[in-house]
């Protein structure tokens, strides 16, 4: 069963969302702001966050940054805010996705299920085929199941990290320009700047530890993959 934290603090919005959640057959719990949703994420494991920014003792981003070197949900960020400028910042501190209040509920619940098949939680299809399965340079890239280990270690990948990895595995040697990465893996344009890119290229690299030389710099356009090192 999905777990969803709805981490805000008004509570009629918190018990909105968490009612239309519900409705959908996930298992929802609150928190009413940032202190209390670290704890949440300790005690309750959910699959997916919906944070809210503006709350008091912690607010989003702050939770995002504690979060970001640890195992942690998909994210999509809350705020009043709609400056682009907000949006790259919850991106780059790891945020999956992104909505502005108002928000349709619709919608929300829309972008909760989308994290949740992304981030591996929600599997109905049948089993992979072969051809969805990758094997490059020590990695096996499982875009089904929307894994990636080294070995027999599975890489704990947030949905943003494993979307970039698997673009960068189906087209090994392509080189990829940090704003079509931007375009292709986060569906932003360039107004918002591509530091994005290089942030999650720099996280993902950690987590390859050994074989980080798989995503290799095309200095002054972008990044590509290989096979080789």
């Amino acid at each position: 069963m999905t777990k969803i934290l709805v981490v805000d603090d008004e509570v009629s919005i918190a018990s909105a969302v968490a009612y239309a959640l519900r409705r959908e057959g996930y298992t929802v719990e609150t928190a009413k702001d940032g202190e209390e949703a670290l704890e949440r994420v300790e005690t309750f494991d959910p699959d997916v966050m919906v944070l809210d920014v503006m709350m008091p003792r912690k607010n989003g981003y702050e939770v995002c940054r504690t979060l970001a070197e640890r195992k942690r949900p998909a994210i999509l960020l809350l705020t009043v805010k709609n400056d682009i400028v907000d949006k790259v910042l919850g991106l780059e501190l790891g945020a999956d996705d992104y909505m502005t209040k108002p928000f349709d509920i619709r919608e929300l619940t829309a972008r909760v299920k989308a994290l949740a098949r992304r981030s591996g939680k929600e599997i109905s299809a049948p089993a992979s085929l072969d051809s969805d399965v990758f094997h490059l340079a020590g990695l096996t890239v499982e875009m089904f199941s929307r894994t990636a280990r080294i070995g027999d270690q599975t890489l704990d990948l947030t949905p943003k990290e494993f979307d970039l990895l698997a673009l960068l595995t189906r087209n090994p040697e392509r080189v990829y320009s940090r704003e079509a990465l931007l375009a292709q893996v986060w569906d932003m344009d360039f107004a918002g700047g591509t530091r994005t890119v290089d942030i999650h290229v720099q996280r993902l690299r950690k987590k390859l530890g050994d074989l980080q030389g798989f995503i290799q710099t095309v200095y002054g356009i972008g990044y590509k993959s290989t096979g080789k090192f």
